[in-house]
């Protein structure tokens, strides 16, 4: 098992400590650095080269979404995971766009927060339901009444679902007994049949056809 590297900057001390606490009491994760704004942020990254970063929105100086941009531009290896307690659409929408693959409440459980790391670290997107459900209209045009899931094969559907609830494409191939390459293979059909290629999109088409629940 590969060992996920995780920088955690938040401007309250206490909430860092609790994201440590919750992390490191997952096997495999270990917190290399904590910083309290933009400018440490960009400091720890740089220096411990993290896997994920963990980051707050509204901190002093540089907003994490300025930080998740900066990133993006330099290049460089390290994922931005947004934990917030702010969950306006326009906060999540702005963070996608700067590049950030994951939104996640404050509030949520602390087995929420260990999956959106590993799957952040894998290379996925994490929007929980509720996120992605309010973000739709902004990040996608709405789906055409014509478009609905009997477009899709069965396992196609099977891994619409998994994708809409958070589920990682080594946890899909699992659960069925296929190979991650597949799960790749079909969500690049179902992405293609309904035209929609954002996770908060899929999900929110999974919640209307009701194949999931909010």
């Amino acid at each position: 098992m590969s060992t996920i590297r995780v920088a955690v900057v938040d401007d309250h001390a206490v909430v860092r400590e609790g994201i440590r606490r919750v992390l490191e009491g997952e096997p495999g994760v270990i917190v290399v650095g904590e910083g309290a704004n933009g400018t440490e942020a960009l400091a720890l990254v740089a220096r411990e080269k993290p896997d994920v970063l963990v980051m707050d929105v509204a901190m002093p100086g540089q907003t994490g979404i300025q930080v998740a941009a900066e990133l993006h531009r330099l290049g460089g290896t390290t994922r931005v995971l947004i934990l917030s307690m702010y969950d306006q659409p326009e906060y999540v929408l702005e963070s996608v766009r700067a590049g950030a693959r994951g939104y996640l409440l404050k509030d949520s459980p602390p087995a929420e927060l260990r999956r959106a790391v590993r799957a952040v670290f894998q290379g996925e997107q994490f929007f929980p339901p509720a996120i992605a459900a309010r973000l739709t209209d902004a990040l996608r045009p709405q789906v055409p009444d014509a478009v609905a899931t009997d477009v899709l094969t069965p396992r196609e559907k099977d891994v619409l679902i998994g994708i809409a609830t958070g589920e990682t494409n080594k946890q899909i191939a699992a659960r069925f007994g296929i190979s991650h390459r597949t799960v790749e293979t079909h969500r690049e059909s179902l992405m293609a049949k309904l035209d929609i290629r954002t996770v908060a999109g899929l999900t929110k088409l999974a919640l209307e056809e009701g194949l999931i629940e909010g």
